[in-house]
């Protein structure tokens, strides 16, 4: 059910991430940028694809997902301690170090992601502190909740209204990015519309 808002009023959008996924960072870029055109907030919250695929073989994914759950450790400390839009500027630092660029030295990826957010270096701390799975878990839950138990990330959720991905590569800019943001947020208000889908023909596209 969505929720009811004034027709000037602003969505509210929410947006669950990895840090570790290409796909879910190239639809983050999307967001944003139409986020910042249309002048309304996301609220970003981190989620774990090693929690996701607890159980199954992941193969040569199984480091990745370990170190993007560390990362989600760290932005989850983040959400407790500071304004939540620390969050998503934590994650686009996180994000361009390791998909643009390429990175891997993930301690000090996070390191630099928190000066340059301003944020306290002993905060990487919390990237092997276990408290914080409770949290990523808690995140992990309620995306799947909302959006469908057989999905991964990105999921997005606007004005109550949940729906995994869309993916895209390369993330579409300008008028592109704005007429996807209508008709996927169209779509999604439809309450019995549930799975629209092709095949993927090309790898990640920074």
């Amino acid at each position: 059910m969505s929720i009811e808002r004034p027709e000037s009023a602003q969505p509210i959008v929410e947006f669950w991430f990895d840090p570790i996924c290409p796909w879910c960072w190239m639809t983050s870029r999307w967001v944003s940028d139409v986020a910042a055109a249309r002048g309304f907030d996301v609220a970003w919250h981190p989620v774990s694809l090693k929690i996701i695929n607890e159980g199954n073989d992941v193969g040569d994914h199984e480091e990745g997902m370990r170190q993007g759950h560390r990362l989600g450790r760290v932005a989850a400390a983040v959400a407790r301690a500071q304004d939540p839009s620390a969050v998503g500027r934590l994650y686009t630092e996180f994000g361009t170090a390791i998909h643009p660029g390429g990175r891997d030295d993930f301690d000090g990826i996070l390191a630099e992601a928190l000066a340059a957010v301003g944020l306290d270096a002993e905060l990487a701390a919390a990237a092997d502190d276990e408290q914080y799975d409770t949290d990523l878990r808690e995140n992990t839950a309620h995306a799947l909740e909302i959006a469908g138990p057989d999905v991964g990330v990105p999921v997005i959720s606007v004005d109550g209204v949940a729906f995994f991905g869309p993916v895209v590569t390369p993330a579409p800019q300008g008028e592109q990015a704005l007429r996807l943001w209508d008709g996927i947020v169209a779509a999604a208000s439809v309450p019995g519309f549930y799975e629209l889908k092709r095949g993927r023909t090309s790898g990640p596209q920074f």
